[in-house]
């Protein structure tokens, strides 16, 4: 069965960086669009970005220009690069992949990212 295995979080200072990783098994990572998405405490969970089977990305405005969602086929492995990182990042981050026609999604359990103020 497909799974998805969030890591590389961590406790970090203002302007630090941090690389996520997300390990896709049971399938061909080839085949999904993949999305990066945060939940904060109190707070609904949010898209931080996307990006396609053909390599286009989208990133919420309020991390463009400080993050990269990057991916790897061959690794069957995706990644959110993330420089200047500032407090009001922290949250829960989750990996999803999506595969259309079918119309299924899989979700990871998420990782801790915490950027000290």
């Amino acid at each position: 069965q497909v799974q998805l295995v969030e890591s590389g979080g961590g406790l970090v200072q203002p302007g630090e960086s941090l690389r996520l990783s997300c390990a896709f098994s049971g399938s061909r990572l080839n085949g999904y669009a993949v999305g990066w998405y945060r939940q904060a405490p109190g707070k609904q969970r949010e898209l931080v970005a996307t990006i396609t089977r053909g390599g286009a990305t989208n990133y919420a405005e309020s991390v463009k220009g400080r993050f990269t969602i990057s991916r790897d086929n061959a690794k069957n492995t995706m990644y959110l690069q993330m420089d200047s990182l500032k407090p009001e990042d922290t949250a829960v981050y989750y990996c999803n992949a999506k595969r259309i026609l079918p119309n299924f999604e899989y979700w990871g359990q998420g990782t801790q990212v915490t950027v000290s103020s």
